[in-house]
């Protein structure tokens, strides 16, 4: 029976749900060795540093994939960087299939002027921020004005506008880092604008996370109710509405009927706005926004504009993967076709593979389609390259799944004591003194 040795790189939902779909693919005439490599010493990727630590539920997901590491066929090395410490080409002649799962990790820029300025972030640093992950620990966040502006039209944009807009005593039963926290119990942001280019028809938000606005307990969120008339009209007018427009459509009318509390902190949707330019005397102080209309079903420039003053701009409109030595990227993804890196026993799964679209449970339908190419791709014969030890950096403390675990209970254990969910450590050094 063939026996095949597969590395995933990456311990995030791709990483995860690509294992899940091997074993699941195991039978008597074939199975796996799996081996995932994460370059930090903590696992679980976006579900841990980049889901909002006020949507707990999304967080559980983590289950399935401690059931996944449970395996007897499954290794974790954690704490080393494929691409820096240790080479694809010392991969790939080890393993029958390589599955590149390392996600995206740079925002895209607006390319507009000022966007360099001090206070102008990018959501890829704003949420590992107040997610507390260790690389993004000492991002400077500016919070002592009243306004802040989130650049963007989806799900991201939705989160980092209500972390900034809601009251932080809201975070203090989550897992959000506990730096992040504290500045943000000391923000003095009232009211958020969320600016997108098209129409509320168009954005990227999804359903569930509109319906969950009206229900903010410290928070009035506002968009203009002819806006969104306007939106159904347009809607109507190309055609049969599909299923996600309308229920997106639905949740906008809510909000737009939804009676303020009288709050004194403010989420505010400004649609038909594309940015033209960042002010400010060595750090953000104004956006200047363009007016859009739709003609045609196209989105046309008027020409007009208008401003906002704020010292706080958080632009969301995409991420880019980070190169990795040895793998060919375009167009800020692997390249690949279908999830196969053509010419090479290379895969991708996940954001890496597809870009910054759908949510966690997307990469378990990935996952499983990569991996039925990746079946059919086999060789008959299994390679023998040796083992992937040999060649790691014997300086390295690497982070196998006993170790993990020590993290993982320790962080429990510490948020327990507080009433939280955990308390993320964010040091390195310390993380691998609680794996010890």
């Amino acid at each position: 029976m063939p026996h095949y040795k597969i590395a995933i790189i990456g311990a995030g939902p791709a990483g995860y749900f690509t294992a899940q779909a091997l074993q699941n693919a195991q039978s008597d005439h074939l199975t796996f060795s799996i081996d995932m490599f994460e370059r930090l010493p903590t696992m679980w990727g976006l579900v841990r540093s980049g889901v909002a630590p006020d949507h707990p539920k999304i967080k559980s997901v983590a289950k399935v994939f401690e059931k996944v590491a449970s395996e007897p066929n499954f290794r974790l090395f954690g704490n080393v960087e494929v691409g820096r410490e240790l080479d694809i080409e010392e991969l790939c002649p080890r393993y029958d299939a390589v599955v590149m799962c390392t996600g995206l990790s740079i925002g895209k820029k607006l390319g507009i002027p000022g966007e360099d300025l001090p206070g102008s972030l990018s959501a890829a640093e704003f949420v590992p921020w107040y997610n507390g992950h260790p690389d993004y620990i000492n991002v400077n966040v500016p919070l002592s004005g009243d306004t802040a502006v989130v650049i963007g039209a989806g799900n991201v944009a939705m989160d980092c506008a209500r972390i900034l807009g809601i009251n932080p005593i809201e975070l203090d039963a989550t897992d959000t880092a506990e730096d992040a926290l504290a500045a943000l119990h000391q923000s003095m942001v009232r009211r958020v604008y969320i600016a997108g280019r098209r129409g509320p028809e168009h954005a990227a938000f999804t359903a569930p996370e509109l319906r969950e606005l009206p229900k903010l307990e410290h928070t009035n969120v506002v968009i203009d109710a002819p806006a969104v008339q306007a939106a159904h009209e347009r809607a109507l007018a190309a055609g049969q509405i599909e299923k996600h427009t309308a229920a997106n459509l639905e949740a906008w009318r809510l909000i737009a009927e939804h009676p303020h509390g009288g709050h004194q902190r403010t989420m505010e949707f400004r649609f038909l706005s594309h940015p033209i330019e960042i002010k400010g005397d060595g750090k953000v102080e104004e956006v200047i926004f363009g007016i859009n209309e739709i003609k045609g079903g196209k989105v046309i420039d008027t020409g007009e504009t208008y401003s906002i003053k704020t010292n706080l701009v958080i632009s969301a409109i995409g991420y880019q993967a980070l190169p990795i030595q040895g793998i060919s990227f375009r167009d800020g993804k692997v390249e690949n076709d279908n999830g196969r890196v053509l010419g090479t026993n290379i895969y991708t799964v996940g954001w890496a593979k597809r870009g910054p679209s759908g949510v966690i449970g997307t990469n378990k339908s990935d996952a499983s389609d990569v991996v039925k190419l990746l079946i059919e791709d086999l060789d008959p014969e299994p390679k023998n390259g040796g083992d992937i030890t040999v060649v790691i950096p014997q300086s390295k403390t690497l982070i196998d799944q006993g170790r993990w675990s020590k993290i993982n209970a320790a962080e429990i254990a510490a948020g327990e004591l507080v009433g939280k969910p955990r308390v993320k450590e964010v040091d390195i050094a310390k993380l691998i003194a609680l794996a010890e």
